[in-house]
């Protein structure tokens, strides 16, 4: 079936955009000029876009500078556009005018086309919403771009990575104090080391979850005082009122729950985009935290018979297309990608934050590639987060028999022996236990070196964990 086509008009002359769109010869451009990625601008971008639009016409309105009716119409079609009712309509690539000027353009025009017809529906002789003129006003894509980048990073790590991580830390905090009175072997430089209780070990987990909260917390807060809307052009503010880019904050802050708040130094909030630098590095920090916890619990899940096994990890799936029974640490292998793709995520948006690459003179240039990488990362870390503790914190025990083995075994509880025998002779206690293949306990015993009842109380594994 042929498709069918209409002519629509811009600045630069006629464009053919299909019936069925509710953009403009803008935006058709721009769909033609960049088939790179083939991967539109992220929804939440576009949802974004729908909040500012609704916040701009709403502020213009109480500024008297927009019709009343217009406004409505702005306002009443960019809330559909801020609850995904036309995400559809936003197909411009990533891979775009550095500025976002060609999205910016397309949420003008499917937001015009929107409420001109809604206008119509009443008034069939109803004047033309315009993009520029109108859904537009007091705007540029200078400002609008940025702007929605910190409203959608601001609401994601709010509605999605916050939730996450503080169900993680409910959980890490949850066996910090199950497991409190079972003590295994600890390990530094990947070799044995003194006794700690499996909840100080989880507690370790729980603190940086806890990091990861406060982490996530300060990027909102980062995010949502650095408005750049009412710059316009360059940061001077042209062609807007000078309470506009305020009075667009407060609605912002009506519609989100977030208390945005206007740009100290507009030309600052647009010529570079350090704050999206420091806050893709909490994302990052936050990422190496997680592998941290991942890390540690696929090795101490180790085994079940040749390696460490002091924690049993949930089987998920089977491990291996031809090895039967064998079972893998998937989930944890899934963190861990996704700390990698994070990491590389803040490459992105650190190199386009960088001058002479994305921030030249009085504009960021790369903004579309750094926003998408920045709520990719935001995805990933919230959804990975409560995998993590559905699919393996949720079922992970603690298999008690083995670390008391492997505490048993270790050379290194004669480390609290060191103050009734002196070092030197406590680590010819432990090379001579390792050579001849006996616990401390029993190398002392047999040589009478302590009698059994201080002996029992040097060697209580627990003790060893609370001094003091």
């Amino acid at each position: 079936m042929t498709e069918s086509y209409r002519i629509e008009k811009d600045s630069m002359g006629d464009m053919q955009v299909p019936d069925w769109a509710l953009w403009g010869a803008s935006t058709q451009r721009a769909v033609e000029n960049f088939p790179i990625a083939h991967r539109p601008v992220p929804v939440e971008m576009i949802r974004a876009f729908g909040h500012l639009k609704a916040a701009c016409a709403q502020a213009n309105l109480d500024l008297g500078k927009l019709d009343t009716t217009i406004a409505r119409a702005i306002i009443d079609t960019a809330n559909e556009v801020a609850q995904g009712g036309h995400d559809g309509q936003f197909p411009v690539d990533v891979y775009q005018t550095g500025s976002g000027t060609s999205t910016n353009m397309n949420a003008n025009e499917v937001i015009a086309n929107l409420a001109t017809s809604r206008l119509r529906l009443s008034d069939p002789d109803a004047d033309r919403v315009h993009p520029n003129d109108h859904v537009n006003m007091g705007q540029s894509s200078n400002d609008t771009f940025p702007t929605a980048m910190h409203i959608a990073a601001a609401i994601a790590i709010m509605n999605d990575l916050l939730p996450a991580l503080t169900r993680l830390q409910s959980d890490l905090d949850d066996k910090t104090r199950r497991w409190d009175a079972i003590v295994k072997i600890g390990r530094t430089h990947l070799m044995d080391a003194t006794p700690i209780r499996v909840g100080q070990v989880f507690s370790g987990y729980a603190q940086q979850a806890k990091h990861a909260v406060c982490l996530a917390s300060d990027a909102i807060q980062h995010l949502k005082i650095a408005m750049p809307i009412g710059g316009t052009a360059v940061g001077t503010g042209i062609n807007t009122h000078p309470e506009f880019s305020q009075r667009v904050c407060d609605v912002l802050a009506r519609r989100s729950g977030i208390e945005f708040k206007e740009a100290q130094n507009h030309p600052e909030a647009q010529a570079a985009k350090n704050t999206f630098t420091l806050c893709h590095g909490n994302l990052k920090t936050i990422a190496a935290g997680l592998t941290k916890t991942a890390n540690d619990i696929r090795w101490l899940g180790s085994g079940p018979r040749c390696g460490i096994f002091e924690l049993m990890v949930p089987a998920i799936q089977p491990g291996s297309s031809i090895m039967p029974g064998k079972v893998n640490p998937v989930i944890c292998e899934s963190v861990i990608q996704v700390a990698c793709r994070v990491i590389g995520n803040d490459a992105v948006v650190t190199t386009a934050d960088l001058g002479g690459i994305g921030s030249i003179f009085e504009l960021n240039v790369a903004m579309p590639v750094m926003i998408d990488a920045f709520l990719e990362s935001v995805t990933l870390l919230a959804n990975v987060s409560n995998v993590f503790v559905d699919k393996l914190l949720t079922d992970l025990e603690v298999n008690k028999q083995r670390c008391e083995e492997l505490i048993d075994q270790s050379l290194m509880m004669v480390t609290s022996l060191a103050p009734e025998v002196g070092y030197d002779n406590a680590a010819k206690l432990a090379k001579q236990a390792f050579e001849e293949n006996k616990t401390i306990r029993e190398l002392v015993k047999e040589q009478g070196l302590i009698n059994d009842t201080k002996l029992d109380e040097l060697l209580d594994p627990d003790k060893m964990t609370r001094p003091g």
